[in-house]
């Protein structure tokens, strides 16, 4: 449990190093350098893994499928993921939150919470902190990192957005509930697609708007998050930094503005939710043996297929395995409104060599 000061409040850092992937692999290569970059795969089903702010200012997004990146950006070069090398990156940056405090919570291995109410250094802003924590990465790494610093977790995520690349930005206690208010709810962390349009159905289009809906109105809308929305409309969220939290599953889901007949379609859209997945394996160093599809359909009937494996899925696996549970629900006689994909069992990733060994078995 972290710790709460007197006053009732933390200090809570969110770290979002600035388009990771792509910034890691300009570093090493200075031809990249200054020019629209994609990692991931080229190929007609490849998933953009993470793009550089060349290619951001493009339209070209994580997860957005790399024919569609290339059809946005045609000067796009396509280069694979090297996570050995994210990894050793992310653990460099990791040593250097540890020089400040021990209240870490990874998120990915380009972003993580820490909790610097009480810190090693014995420094009482928060804000300089985090400006300590950026110049040390920049050093270390040659990787520029922005921040956000807030009393909780949810403002502190909001305020690490506010000026990236290579910035930070505070919301202090006393400005949490205003800048909530005047947010788009669409820009609040959670807040996905489909939910911000149903929100704006119901006239939600700002935090203003959301604080000013019941809690019963929004239990009623939005079943159990109703009373997450209800508090985030407050600026109230207490959850506390949790290092190394142990996972029982990783995964991911889409609800789709239209209904889903195409199989090719579902198809396109399940391999970018398995990318996100797999990347957010790749970030913790851990792999799952047990694969779980969740289809929505329009009439908000909802199924599940799984699948066990004896040994952890590898990427490979994983994306011919989720394809396959999805194919043999196909044709499909209700459109599907959403799709899902979990990986759980999980463990810790084998070294490469006891990987290599089991493949030449």
């Amino acid at each position: 449990m972290s710790p709460v000061r007197a006053s009732g409040q933390r200090k809570i850092i969110h770290v979002d190093m600035d388009a990771f992937y792509a910034s890691v692999e300009q570093r090493d290569n200075p031809d990249l350098r200054g020019k629209p970059l994609a990692v991931g795969g080229a190929a007609a089903r490849g998933v953009v893994a993470a793009a550089s702010y060349e290619a951001r200012a493009f339209g070209v997004r994580s997860a957005m499928p790399s024919v569609t990146a290339k059809r946005k950006c045609p000067e796009l070069i396509f280069v694979p993921p090297r996570f050995e090398v994210y990894r050793a990156v992310s653990a460099q940056i990791r040593d250097v939150f540890a020089e400040h405090t021990d209240l870490i919570e990874p998120l990915s291995l380009d972003e993580a919470y820490l909790d610097v109410t009480e810190n090693r250094l014995n420094i009482a802003a928060a804000t300089t902190v985090a400006e300590m924590i950026r110049a040390r990465i920049l050093l270390v790494t040659g990787l520029t990192a922005s921040a956000g610093i807030s009393y909780n977790k949810f403002l502190a995520k909001m305020a690490s957005d506010q000026n990236k690349p290579n910035g930070q930005f505070v919301i202090p206690p006393r400005l949490g509930a205003s800048f909530v208010e005047q947010l788009p709810v669409k820009k609040f962390h959670g807040v996905g697609p489909a939910t911000a349009a149903k929100m704006q159905g119901l006239g939600i289009e700002t935090g203003a708007d959301l604080k000013q809906r019941s809690l019963p109105f929004l239990q009623q809308h939005f079943g159990k998050s109703g009373l997450w929305y209800y508090q985030i409309a407050r600026a109230i969220d207490e959850r506390a930094v949790e290092p190394d939290r142990p996972r029982k599953s990783i995964g991911a889901e889409d609800t789709f503005a239209a209904d889903m007949f195409d199989l090719d379609a579902a198809l396109g859209e399940l391999a970018a939710l398995v990318a996100k997945v797999w990347r957010h394996c790749e970030g913790k160093g851990i792999r799952g043996r047990t694969i779980t599809l969740k289809v929505k359909f329009a009439d908000f009937q909802q199924i599940t297929r799984s699948r066990t494996l004896a040994m952890p899925i590898e990427l490979t696996h994983f994306e011919a395995l989720a394809a396959d549970l999805l194919t043999c629900l196909f044709p499909v006689k209700k459109g599907i409104r959403l799709l899902g994909i979990t990986l759980s069992s999980l463990s810790a990733e084998l070294p490469s060599e006891q990987r290599q060994l089991r493949f030449e078995l």
